[in-house]
């Protein structure tokens, strides 16, 4: 289940920043995530920073542990 759920945001998220543009400024980003990926400001804002702070490796095991554990929506409630 959830390897399927990753594959559709990957396609999702690959074809976002093929149209804004690989290097796109945060700003831009965060106003194309809002738009197209129902995102709120701050929670855009908080993935992006997440993003670019760990990266895959890390990110990819905190999908697995969260989904282990079963949390589908963490503390900070974005």
């Amino acid at each position: 289940m959830v390897a399927v759920m990753t594959d559709v945001l990957l396609s999702e998220y690959e074809t976002l920043i093929a149209v804004v543009g690989e290097h796109a400024s945060d700003d831009e980003i965060v106003a194309a995530l809002v738009r197209d990926a129902d995102w709120t400001e701050q929670g855009a804002r908080e993935v992006l920073q997440i993003t670019r702070t760990y990266g895959a490796s890390i990110l990819r095991n905190a999908l697995a542990l969260a989904s282990a554990m079963q949390i589908e929506d963490g503390e900070a409630g974005l």
